[in-house]
């Protein structure tokens, strides 16, 4: 790259104005030698044609540069001083793949030299275009970090030993190179374009000219087990299109490893392995149709014990988004049983209750009562998250009447088997749940404790609501409030009556 310099002297561009001929620029310092003598010259931006072949031009060049030495003194004839701020801006739009990128550049240095400072700001329409421009090309640059994948060639006898191919849509290889050279230390890499390729020797970058036509050059023995890890992690229950097209565009999948099985795995999902991801073998059991609490009828594979596993749930329609039913967790026959609303993410991820967040307010509040986590039995009114999409995060949803019947089996049996001394329905949909339709509301019931069925029940906030209020003051008094209603709960299971202290 010792000759780039020579190469890239531009030519009289002055000259080329005066005959009527067209200022060519291939490159930034191409573009920034002829605009220097043009202004020199006071030549207006109207009375220039840019005119530019991407491809022809060394498109790496200032990678040695910028990697082993810095760049000799630009000529001091004709300089224009400029903020370096809006150098910047006029580098990085150069490399934004577009005919009249020159014309623009060459307008905001013509004007900013007049006095026009405000050619810088977004609210100008030179200004704006030129901000827009760069907002794609550094767009491309994050791009080009996180979706070009090296391949390792087999038993490589030289450099270098992991290839890549690339499809920028700006001219951002040179910049993007220093990235990948930091990270990948003294391991051997190319990262190959269309327009050019660049090489890690593990000591310094070059550039060479175009040695790929794609991604199917270089072949890499790994790439069957890590294609065959990426199936085993997908879970088609947890499809979801829109977020995977806004995380990896289209343009990127031809070129990724994984992209060569996603359109297969998305068929599959659409054609039923989405409706049987969550449960392992329930397609193979045998089907029932079961009336539901809420009026309906829907299909369902049933397993050995009458109404089937929880599991095997489909009572209603909450586990088709869901990762997995959450049981109950914690001794069956614990004397007092605390009852939640449902799920939330990372309770529907790992599948137990209440390790959240929530769960975390609920865990100090039981230790502040003097109530140890494995001394009691909790669980939830419904077992299924319901949630709705807020950008990449899973929001939770209150579950409709509905639901909560359809999953008031599954509560009456875990009653059932442990027999609790105590019932804690923790916020309204559980109270609901455990009192059914002839009950109290929360507000009635808070802290009060009530006879249902030869148990006690006593109502008190969800530990969510604690994180929900808007200052500490009202949070701590919340979370008082919480914590009394758990102390009356060990005194209920200690046999002491509700009224007392």
């Amino acid at each position: 790259m010792a000759g780039a310099a020579n190469k890239l002297t531009p030519p009289d561009a002055v000259a080329a104005v005066s005959a009527g001929q067209p200022v060519l620029a291939q490159c930034f310092e191409q573009w920034r030698d002829a605009a220097r003598q043009l202004l020199a010259h006071d030549i207006a931006p109207h009375a220039v044609q840019w005119i530019s072949r991407p491809g022809d031009g060394d498109l790496l060049a200032g990678i040695d540069d910028a990697v082993a030495r810095p760049r000799a003194p630009c000529p001091a004839a004709g300089a224009v001083q400029l903020p370096r701020r809006l150098v910047d801006l006029l580098q990085t739009a150069a490399r934004f793949r577009a005919d009249a990128r020159w014309a623009l550049l060459y307008r905001v240095v013509w004007r900013w030299r007049r006095g026009e400072r405000d050619v810088m700001s977004a609210a100008d329409p030179d200004g704006a275009r030129l901000h827009a421009m760069v907002k794609a090309v550094q767009r491309e640059q994050h791009d080009m970090h996180a979706y070009v994948r090296f391949r390792e060639r087999p038993e490589a006898a030289e450099a270098p030993r992991f290839v890549a191919w690339y499809e920028p849509v700006h001219d951002v290889l040179a910049q993007v190179a220093p990235h990948f050279a930091a990270r990948m230390g003294g391991a051997t890499w190319m990262i190959a374009t269309p327009e050019a390729t660049v090489m890690w020797d593990g000591a310094a970058l070059h550039s060479l000219p175009p040695r790929m036509r794609g991604a199917a050059d270089v072949d890499d023995a790994g790439e069957a087990l890590w294609l065959t890890y990426y199936r085993s992690i997908f879970n088609p229950a947890r499809l979801n299109r829109r977020l995977l097209h806004s995380h990896i565009p289209a343009r990127f999948w031809k070129n990724l490893p994984e992209g060569a099985v996603v359109p297969a795995m998305l068929a599959q999902a659409a054609a039923g392995a989405r409706r049987t991801g969550q449960a392992p073998g329930v397609a193979e059991r045998p089907g029932s149709v079961v009336r539901i609490a809420a009026g309906g009828a829907g299909p369902r594979r049933g397993g050995g014990d009458g109404d089937g596993a929880l599991a095997q749930c489909r009572r209603c329609e909450l586990w088709r988004h869901a990762t997995q039913a959450v049981d109950g967790a914690g001794p069956a026959t614990a004397p007092i049983m605390l009852v939640g609303e449902q799920p939330g993410d990372q309770e529907d991820l790992a599948g137990l209750p209440f390790v959240g967040p929530a769960g975390a307010v609920l865990e100090r509040a039981l230790a502040l009562a003097g109530l140890a986590r494995d001394a009691v039995y909790i669980t939830n009114a419904v077992k299924h998250f319901k949630w709705e999409p807020r950008g990449k995060r899973r929001l939770h949803k209150t579950p409709a009447q509905q639901e909560v019947d359809a999953c008031r089996v599954w509560l009456e049996r875990e009653i059932e088997r442990g027999q609790p001394a105590v019932v804690v329905a923790l916020g309204a949909t559980a109270l609901k749940a455990v009192l059914g339709d002839a009950g109290a509301t929360l507000k009635q019931a808070l802290g009060r404790p009530l006879r249902h069925q030869g148990r006690w029940v006593l109502a008190l906030y969800h530990p969510s609501y604690v994180l929900r209020l808007p200052d500490a003051a009202a949070r701590q008094q919340a979370l008082d409030v919480i914590v009394a209603g758990l102390a009356r709960a060990r005194q209920l299971r200690d046999g002491r009556d509700g009224r007392d202290g």
